[in-house]
């Protein structure tokens, strides 16, 4: 047998010198010929899946009271429909422990109802009272000016007694000093001048009569027009008496009511805040998850009790890209999807070579960058190919969205050189027929 060949030996063969050369030569051909190859840009993200609408996202379910919490009905994995009761809760504040408020609100209720009822009434009886008052003051005031007016014909006539019967005693004067001077002529004898006298004292006792009933009747007149004035005094009193019961009954009467304004609001609350004690699913959905476990734990207002996964959702993914790339987006574009847990063979470069991807249409971007310092965009379904009804909101997606065509070696050089990518420049035939087809839906 010859001996084995040395290694130094294999290295200085001519044979291995000319294959390594063609290795060489073939490696770099074809390196060369990859550089020129047409290669796809795209802009590349991870994101999950979630809605389009904010309502059909897991939602979590609170306590709107605070409570114990007594039984449970449901539990995790449970399709729930809208309405069915989660769990029950059961009264923890001593302002709400009675069982009997409600009814005890309710009697408190009715019996201020009928307050406000009897001060209506008792309203009507004094506003009857007052008209009854008035009445019979302008009754008594009529009264008393026909009174008044009765003691003025009477003073009156009494005025003009006492005329006449000062004129009948000047009368017997002038005749008693005339006999009294014919007297002392001779003329009249002493029982003419007697009879004149006599008549004379009987003209003043008429006079002094007539005199004393003017006075009569003007005291009586005078008293007829204070009887006016007490009228108008004493009406005014009860009046005014009247009126201060009334504004007082007035008062208490309102005051009643916003009590039962009150009562009705405590009752509603006390109604609404027992509707509370049995926590129910929102919507139809499965109860994925149950923060507070257990019986007889104590649950603070607005404390979370589950999640509820809605049943019916509108799938989207949610994905966020870098600034740099965030220019090239704007609404409409579209992407394509690999799923967590779904079948895909995808090749960046040259989506024609992949399978399994799903089409999205961008439908909404934020105009400011999250907390990550990256632009979050939604993405739903663009209709040319449904993606599966397997997918569940959380799951995992890899997004693409391919821009421009170019080189290898150019995408290359501008990646190691940090540029952004080219992006489709639409011709200008194309933006016109793009205006023209929009004017025709516009029409």
């Amino acid at each position: 047998m010859n001996s084995p060949m040395l290694k130094s030996e294999i290295a200085e063969s001519p044979w291995t010198g000319k294959r390594m050369k063609r290795l060489v030569l073939s490696v770099t051909g074809f390196a060369i010929l990859v550089l020129f190859l047409p290669w796809t840009q795209n802009i590349q993200t991870n994101g999950k899946i979630t809605t389009l609408l904010p309502g059909q996202r897991p939602q979590v379910l609170q306590a709107v009271i605070g409570g114990k919490i007594e039984k449970w009905m449901v539990k995790e994995g449970d399709f729930v429909k809208k309405g069915d009761t989660i769990v029950v809760l059961s009264e923890v504040k001593d302002a709400y422990l009675d069982p009997k408020l409600i009814n005890q609100t309710e009697i408190k209720l009715k019996a201020k109802e009928n307050s406000v009822l009897s001060y209506s009434s008792k309203i009507d009886a004094i506003n009857q009272q007052i008209t009854q008052l008035e009445e019979s003051r302008v009754l008594k005031l009529t009264q008393g000016k026909a009174k008044i007016r009765q003691e003025e014909m009477k003073l009156e006539a009494e005025e003009a007694d006492l005329q006449a019967a000062l004129g009948n005693y000047r009368i017997a004067y002038s005749q008693y000093q005339r006999d009294s001077a014919l007297l002392t002529k001779g003329i009249k004898s002493p029982l003419d001048v007697e009879n004149r006298k006599q008549k004379l004292q009987e003209a003043n006792a008429k006079r002094q009569t007539a005199e004393a009933k003017v006075k009569v009747a003007i005291a009586a007149l005078e008293n007829a027009k204070t009887e006016i004035n007490s009228i108008v005094a004493d009406y005014g009193e009860k009046l005014a008496k009247a009126e201060s019961d009334r504004f007082s009954t007035m008062s208490m009467q309102l005051e009643s009511e916003s009590e039962v304004a009150g009562l009705r609001n405590s009752l509603s609350n006390y109604e609404i805040r027992f509707g509370f004690y049995n926590i129910t699913a929102p919507q139809d959905g499965y109860v994925t998850k149950t923060i507070s476990n257990g019986i007889g734990e104590i649950l603070k207002e607005g404390s979370t009790v589950c999640t509820i996964m809605p049943f019916e959702f509108s799938t989207a993914v949610e994905i966020y890209v870098d600034p740099v790339d965030m220019p090239l987006v704007s609404k409409g574009n579209t992407m394509r999807f690999v799923f967590d847990g779904w079948p895909a063979v995808f090749f960046s470069g040259w989506p024609g070579m992949s399978y399994g991807t799903f089409p999205g249409k961008v439908v909404a971007i934020d105009n400011v960058p999250g907390e990550n310092g990256k632009f979050r965009l939604l993405v739903s379904p663009d209709g040319t190919k449904p993606w599966p009804e397997q997918l569940k909101v959380g799951t995992g997606a890899r997004a693409y969205m391919l821009l421009n065509s170019v080189p290898v070696w150019y995408e290359l050089w501008r990646t190691i050189n940090g540029f952004p990518a080219n992006f489709y420049k639409v011709k200008e035939g194309s933006e016109k027929s793009a205006g023209k087809e929009k004017e025709k839906e516009q029409k």
